[in-house]
């Protein structure tokens, strides 16, 4: 099986898993708590701020988190983009 085959198999596979489950906020509950227990710790290691703050920095640096992952794969896109065209020129 080629990587495109196990690639397509999967995709098959998550959709129709997906178009299964009745609850799909209630199947991911646990791994977005867990996520943000995660940015909780970050910001509070030792657990003494109040809570609304430690959930104001937590959010924060969940964004902080996501926009670091966008920017790096909008890098990588020019990146790949620039090779490409220097390719094409050769």
């Amino acid at each position: 099986m080629t990587k495109t085959e196990r690639s397509l198999r999967a995709q098959i596979a998550a959709h129709t898993s997906w178009a299964n489950t009745s609850d799909p906020a209630g199947r991911t509950a646990k791994a977005r708590a867990a996520a943000l227990a995660r940015f909780e710790t970050q910001v509070d290691p030792e657990g003494v701020l109040p809570e609304p703050e430690r959930l104001r920095r937590a959010e924060s640096a969940r964004r902080a988190y996501f926009s670091n992952l966008a920017l790096r794969a909008a890098q990588a896109r020019r990146i790949k983009r620039e090779l490409k065209t220097a390719a094409h020129a050769a």
